[in-house]
């Protein structure tokens, strides 16, 4: 399995061809590009392409509905109550009156926001936490990366030494990112939103986003400490808790949303546990000796103990992929199905969005760089240290 914090692979010449429909050479001929903007020309285009890749789903869709579905009971991985189920409205119903409006589940949702000058790097970690009780609270930490000492006994050599570091480092670092601060921005903040989920609710029932046992956090991201505190954590979440529900928005395993886009309303699929998930990080990862014996621990017992599986709250919106515990899977779908069917054009559980909106309007970027700004202004009227200007992206 590819590290997802290593974003230098890049595609062959083939694979370009494949996905665009023409070649690299023809892309970078710059007489083939168009002068101007056509708005016109590119409505017609773009209706065009969506139109028909539309339609190309559509008829897959049909065939997977028909021919793929009903082998999910007996696939090579399938677990115990593996196949196509469906939440009825009356259950769906007994979960928004027994659970959710009345408190009962909790969500949880971070974000990080950065600083980088050569002065002073700053990365803000807020965590917050929600019900539709209200919030259940907001946490936060700050991390402070300095590396310009006060104790030069020799200046030059150490004036030397901190710019081949520096040099090192953004040679290293693809998109200003150096291991340093993905460990912050990712491993961090990815650690304490399930720790709080695991130890700090109250509610019986709690929501988290992405996959619970998160690659960044089975490897460490590299350090030791990150590992050891991440496996003790989840092995908290899965043995103690257990009523918990994971759901991802993003493109992961576009082959299961293929899957799942052959869904109907209400329906849920149950795919397999995350033991070959646990065993491609045991083969991709390099661990030190140690932190392999212990990682494979963890993947031989917990692993089989989560399940994948696909829901769709509405035809209107994409399905979703969410991890529960196996032995709770069905009620904990219809957890992650009766939030989302709340906004059926998004199909996604709003607790999570509430807590993400909750994390903006209290760690926003905004503010962040405003509280930065005031304390450079306050330390050093020039501001020579401070980068205000956005890079391009």
């Amino acid at each position: 399995m590819p590290d997802p914090l290593d974003d230098s692979e890049l595609a062959g010449d083939g694979d370009f061809l494949a996905s665009f429909g023409e070649t690299l050479l023809q892309t970078l001929d710059i007489g083939r590009w168009a002068n101007g903007l056509d708005v016109e020309d590119i409505l017609r285009v773009f209706r065009e392409q969506v139109g028909g890749s539309m339609r190309k789903e559509d008829v897959l869709r049909a065939a997977v509905r028909k021919e793929l579905l009903p082998l999910l009971k007996t696939g090579p991985h399938a677990p115990k109550g593996a196949g196509v189920y469906h939440a009825t409205e009356a259950q769906l119903r007994a979960v928004h009156d027994g659970y959710l409006f009345r408190g009962n589940v909790e969500a949880v949702n971070g974000r990080a926001v950065s600083h980088d000058t050569l002065a002073l790097g700053i990365t803000q970690l807020g965590i917050a936490a929600v019900g539709y009780g209200g919030s259940s609270g907001t946490f936060s930490q700050r991390l402070f990366r300095k590396e310009v000492t006060f104790q030069m006994d020799d200046p030059f050599k150490q004036a030397r030494e901190y710019i081949e570091q520096r040099e090192i480092r953004s040679r290293k670092a693809p998109r200003n990112k150096d291991s340093l601060s993905r460990l912050a921005t990712r491993g961090i903040r990815t650690y304490a939103e399930r720790a709080i989920l695991a130890e700090r609710l109250q509610s019986e029932w709690r929501i988290g986003s992405g996959n619970p046992l998160a690659y960044e956090l089975v490897t460490g991201s590299g350090y030791r400490t990150l590992l050891d505190a991440s496996l003790e954590m989840l092995a908290n979440l899965i043995d103690r808790q257990q009523k918990f529900v994971f759901v991802t928005d993003k493109l992961e395993h576009r082959g299961f949303l293929t899957l799942g886009h052959s869904l109907d309303t209400g329906e849920y699929a149950i795919l397999e546990t995350l033991e070959s998930y646990g065993q491609e990080i045991l083969d991709g990862w390099r661990y030190d000796d140690e932190g392999l014996v212990k990682a494979t621990r963890f993947v031989r017992r917990y692993c089989p103990q989560v399940v994948m599986g696909l829901y769709r709250a509405s035809n209107n919106s994409p399905p979703r992929l969410f991890f529960a515990h196996q032995e709770h899977v069905h009620f904990a779908v219809r957890i992650a199905m009766a939030d989302s069917i709340l906004r059926p054009e998004q199909g996604y559980p709003m607790l999570l969005d509430v807590a993400s909106m909750t994390c903006h309007s209290v760690f926003g970027e905004d503010g962040f760089h405003g509280l930065v700004q005031d304390a450079y202004a306050q330390a050093d009227p020039s501001l020579q240290y401070l980068n205000v200007r956005k890079l391009r992206r």
